[in-house]
């Protein structure tokens, strides 16, 4: 509701003459550079040599220091600091109980796109719960292979450790049968050891739903970056709050449904509050006065 067309702002208009340097060593490139060229205009580059596996890793031998925006934030400024560049992306990925839903599991995809030459931090968010995190202790080569199997692999990536919480003998570029077959029997066969663990490999280029997890984080970052101050056309207006106390139908007091978003400019601060709900009043189902 506050878009206005994309080709009219200076900003957006800049990125098309900037590259745009990808935080990344997971070929998140195939996922995220088409889409932001078709929508944006904006041409993304990797950085050589650029290891994002210091700011944390999913097998858990590299704890990621922070939250996840900050673990994103941190991705994009080192790749500025290698390139000498003022336009960056960087995704980052968590796993765990859906915040509402406490016993199915969810991913959260994050991507941020920081613009330093105009001070500008864009987000866009995706969760699902097409995306798990799986892990089981296995006895044998075969029944290593089993499990993978039915976990999707090949195409799905597979890790093999000597247990779960160990750092030592940990095999993240397991391609083929014959290559899990092999880790798997040398890891049961050093020093008597009945048993090792599997679990499956997170990564982008190892993670066919998290790509497109990936993806759909892409495509609201995009929205995120067309949604316009309406004041000063910058890009990223963008909910900053969300405000609840939507009153009761039947006894008119506040509930904790939203009532409010909050909207933001990023540059001038302008602020627009925006009804959530197409009713005036929440049902009186949700109201702990009337249906404690």
């Amino acid at each position: 509701m506050f878009t206005s067309h994309v080709n009219n702002n200076l900003i957006l208009e800049d990125w098309k003459t900037r590259p745009c340097i990808l935080a990344t060593m997971h070929s998140k490139e195939t996922v995220i550079a088409p889409l932001l060229a078709e929508a944006l205009g904006v041409t993304v580059t990797v950085p050589t040599g650029f290891n994002t596996d210091t700011f944390g890793t999913f097998t858990r031998d590299i704890i990621r220091v922070g939250n996840q925006l900050e673990a994103a934030k941190a991705k994009a400024r080192a790749a500025l600091s290698l390139t000498g560049a003022d336009f960056a992306l960087a995704s980052e990925g968590s796993f765990g109980s859906h915040p509402n839903l406490p016993f199915i599991p969810s991913n959260l995809e994050l991507i941020l796109l920081l613009d330093t030459k105009h001070n500008l931090e864009v987000v866009g968010y995706h969760r699902t719960n097409a995306v798990i995190a799986r892990g089981q202790v296995v006895h044998s080569p075969a029944e290593a292979l089993e499990v993978a199997t039915n976990w999707g692999f090949p195409h799905q990536g597979i890790i093999l450790r000597v247990s779960e919480r160990s750092a030592r003998y940990l095999y993240k570029d397991t391609v083929t049968e014959s290559d899990l077959l092999t880790i798997a029997n040398t890891l049961l066969g050093s020093y008597f050891r009945s048993s090792i663990f599997i679990e499956t490999d997170l990564r982008a280029h190892r993670c066919p739903p998290r790509r497109e997890s990936i993806r759909a984080a892409t495509l609201d970052l995009i929205k995120q970056c067309q949604n316009l101050c309406p004041v000063c056309s910058t890009p990223g207006f963008a909910i900053t709050e969300v405000i609840t106390g939507l009153p009761c139908s039947t006894c008119t007091l506040p509930t904790d449904q939203p009532k409010n978003l909050r909207y933001t400019c990023q540059v001038c601060h302008h602020e627009v509050l925006e009804p959530v709900s197409t009713t005036p009043t929440a049902d009186p189902s949700v109201c702990i006065w009337c249906n404690p």
